[in-house]
């Protein structure tokens, strides 16, 4: 099968990996916690594309806007829990506080087996997460700083607390 790139020449598509075929390397409670998100992030965002990123072994969501796509979040199962992560988490609100981490900027949610996964609350989120990935370069330039700006007053006030 081939697509048509730009200049109208013939490109192959790239091949598919069905999110159930990488799903099946992992336990049932692992694989139902990833269904679980899969569906948050559909409902949240019926239009986002979802594909695996087979070298990252990942579930990943782009976001249509105007005639590109962005990427905002994926899934990550491992044999514990699972990942519902955020590219640029950093820049999202967070009022409830379920972000961890903050790694190159990125920051997820996990949940093991037995735990509740809160979908109003994660589908909120995952609107957030395209929110900020269709943001102009310049836009999350300005809310970068923002926060770099936020974490040294933060930082100065905890070291004046002293």
């Amino acid at each position: 099968m081939a697509r048509l790139t730009a200049g109208g020449a013939a490109k192959p598509a790239t091949e598919v990996f069905p999110p159930e075929a990488l799903l099946e390397a992992y336990p049932g409670p692992m694989r139902d916690i990833a269904q679980a998100f899969r569906a948050i992030v559909r409902t949240a965002m019926p239009d986002a594309i979802e594909r695996v990123r087979v070298g990252w072994r990942i579930i990943g969501y782009d976001v249509p806007f105007g005639r590109r796509t962005a990427y905002f979040c994926w899934i990550m199962t491992e044999p514990v829990h699972v990942h519902l992560g955020f590219t640029y988490g950093v820049l999202m609100r967070d009022p409830d506080g379920l972000l961890e981490g903050d790694i190159a900027r990125a920051r997820w949610v996990t949940r093991r087996p037995g735990e509740d996964i809160e979908a109003a609350r994660l589908e909120w989120l995952v609107r957030e997460a395209a929110r900020v990935a269709t943001l102009s370069p310049a836009e999350r330039l300005a809310a970068t700083l923002d926060l770099d700006l936020g974490r040294r007053e933060a930082a100065r006030a905890r070291e004046a607390g002293r």
